[in-house]
């Protein structure tokens, strides 16, 4: 259970390039403020060789507690001097502080000995970021999937409502994601084009994602694209497909049945789907198959593999995107 390594390297590279920009800017600011007026600097000169003397007076031993104190003071004086001079000369108070997009830890990730909230956010957005899918992600939440958009009317072969079904399928996935672990068990997710399959596995790779697993989200055509590449083609093979689909902590394959079926994609997906559960590493398929289309698309033993080891979820009903974009 973690992110992988490039994910706290570009992390802590923004944070480093926010601490630089930030001080890069305030450096601007210090040296406008004192080509107006240069007694700024000499206030500036007078806080340092304080602090420098501070310093110094930690071989003092006893005599040094009542020196402090008065060095203290004499650098507070010293930062209100500055304050007025920059007041006086059109300049706010603060226009010399350093304006760091975390005043907590000051972009550096870390206070008091703990990372900073603002760090470990970033390490989730970068986890988000890398999947390329980050925008959908935002917008495809637990709490904007709506089951109301459903119709009420009770399907004759299921014998339930596809509101009702919608609202079932929201609380599990809402449940898998809250209790998500390597031990967790597959997820296949069943339903025609738009009604909702995309949406929610979008919304618990977010929330796995912040519980400080590894995700990887792809469509079936692009992993079949990148495992071919690997095994026909010379070129480089985009690692961040291949060595992915067997490490991430959930894998989630968007769209299963909508790529040109041929003796390598179905022995692929075997490949997938058999490396994956003897590593526990679960997975969530979406597809617009049925169980008995899966099993005639990709042969008995592929989905004896797949459903064996997975709990079967459903969305019925119309197209819910088109609703949405009337």
């Amino acid at each position: 259970m973690a992110y992988r390594r490039s994910v706290y390297i570009k992390a802590k590279n923004i944070l480093e390039e926010r601490r630089r920009k930030a001080e890069a800017e305030q450096e601007k600011r210090r040296a406008a403020a004192i080509s107006v007026c240069p007694e700024i600097a000499e206030t500036e000169r007078d806080m340092a060789r304080f602090a420098a003397e501070v310093i110094k007076s930690v071989s003092m031993g006893q005599d040094a507690e009542q020196f402090v104190l008065s060095l203290s003071q004499k650098n507070l004086e010293a930062q209100e001097k500055r304050k007025l001079l920059l007041e006086r000369n059109g300049f706010p108070a603060d226009y010399l502080e350093t304006k760091y997009t975390c005043p907590i830890c000051k972009d550096t990730g870390s206070h008091d000995g703990y990372y900073c909230k603002c760090y470990l956010d970033l390490i989730k957005q970068t986890a988000k970021d890398e999947l390329g899918v980050a925008p959908s992600m935002k917008k495809c939440t637990f709490d904007s999937f709506n089951p109301e958009l459903y119709s009420n009317e009770v399907d004759s072969e299921l014998s339930v409502s596809p509101r009702r079904l919608a609202q079932g399928t929201l609380n599990f996935c809402k449940k898998y994601a809250e209790e998500f672990s390597l031990s967790s068990k597959n997820i296949i997710m069943l339903g025609k084009t738009g009604v909702g399959k995309t949406h929610l596995s979008l919304a618990i790779a977010g929330k796995v994602i912040d519980r400080g697993f590894d995700v990887y989200y792809a469509s079936i055509h692009k992993i079949m694209d990148a495992l071919q590449k690997e095994q026909f083609s010379r070129d480089r093979v985009d690692e961040s497909i291949t060595d992915r689909l067997y490490e991430s902590d959930l894998l989630v394959i968007d769209d299963l049945g909508a790529e040109f079926s041929t003796q390598f994609t179905v022995a692929a997906l075997y490949n997938i789907v058999n490396t994956r559960l003897n590593a526990s590493r679960p997975m969530i398929i979406n597809t617009n198959l049925t169980l008995g289309e899966l099993e005639e698309r990709y042969s008995q033993r592929v989905a004896s593999r797949i459903i064996g080891s997975s709990d079967c979820v459903m969305l019925i009903g119309d197209d819910i995107r088109q609703k949405l974009s009337r």
